[in-house]
């Protein structure tokens, strides 16, 4: 098996889409097709199944996966160390929404200055499937708001809090109360965002101090779907108070007092304990702990974790 086909199987493996992959391997999509029927004919196994426009990798495919990102990181661990670049590589990350547009930023630009030549590819970070993606190698890092702890593969670092806070528009009727309490909440709509929902377990355990039936929900597709929704006034979210901070100063968005809180999530870096931990890769966790949640101990806790 070529190390090329190979590294084009396990890109397709994460993306599941043949234009994707060939955008992020330089390459025609009739080029990864080609590789992949190589080594589908070398292995007499099918990789993928092509549903439509969908693309879904097969039991083979998956026992194949396994074993084809442990030979990609021997590659890489031995380009690594005979070259003596510690400042060049892939790292591939998952990371919620809000950290990724108003934390990561600053852990990007500090991280490019030291490692230039690194590739940084980021993906959207739903929680169900974190535990799974770290070990089948799908990302190196996963980043998580809070969860509870219960497997020992993967290891976690605390890296600090966030604030959570219930928001609405200024013209909502819940927001010009002095408190606002379960019963309150669930008499009108709540907007959750899917991909920063790990948190919302702190909100449900608010909401479940009633006996009341929730209002129908909506669950948006981003942190930005939810606000823009909020702010037009149709109903209440919960969400980091960082994803929120300019809406509120500009007035556009009115916080609610919630009786019981202040609330708070926690947020953790998470990896594979047998994943090889490159040169680039380290570097890029060293900065993390440094930057992504400023000001806070962000101490290393080799603790077994399942978002």
């Amino acid at each position: 098996m070529e190390l090329r086909d190979l590294r084009t199987f396990v890109t397709l493996a994460s993306l599941l889409n043949f234009n994707q992959t060939g955008k992020v391997l330089h390459a025609a999509q009739s080029t990864i097709s080609m590789r992949i029927k190589m080594l589908e004919d070398e292995l007499d196994a099918r990789l993928f199944e092509r549903l439509g426009r969908k693309v879904v990798l097969t039991e083979s495919g998956l026992k194949l996966l396994e074993y084809a990102r442990k030979m990609l990181e021997v590659e890489d661990e031995a380009r690594a160390s005979v070259s003596g670049n510690a400042a060049s590589g892939t790292v591939t990350i998952k990371v919620p929404e809000s950290l990724e547009c108003h934390r990561l930023p600053d852990v990007l630009r500090a991280f490019l200055r030291r490692a230039p030549a690194t590739k940084v590819r980021i993906l959207p970070c739903i929680a169900g499937n974190v535990a799974e993606d770290l070990r089948r190698g799908v990302t190196d890092l996963a980043f998580v708001f809070a969860y509870e702890p219960s497997t020992r593969d993967i290891n976690a670092v605390f890296l600090g809090t966030e604030d959570l806070v219930a928001v609405a528009a200024p013209s909502h009727p819940l927001a010009g109360l002095e408190t606002v309490g379960p019963q309150d909440i669930l008499k009108h709509n709540l907007l959750l965002a899917a991909s920063d929902c790990s948190y919302r377990r702190t909100f449900e355990l608010f909401l479940s101090e009633t006996a009341q039936l929730p209002h129908p929900s909506v669950e948006c597709h981003s942190v930005a779907a939810a606000i823009s929704m909020v702010c037009a006034g149709l109903g209440v979210t919960i969400l980091p108070q960082m994803a929120v901070r300019e809406h509120l100063a500009a007035g556009m968005l009115r916080r609610l007092p919630l009786s019981g809180g202040p609330f708070e999530t926690a947020v953790f870096m998470l990896w594979h304990k047998d994943k090889w931990i490159s040169p680039c890769l380290q570097e890029f966790m060293t900065v993390c702990r440094e930057r992504l949640m400023p000001q806070q101990v962000s101490p290393v806790r080799g603790t077994p974790a399942e978002p």
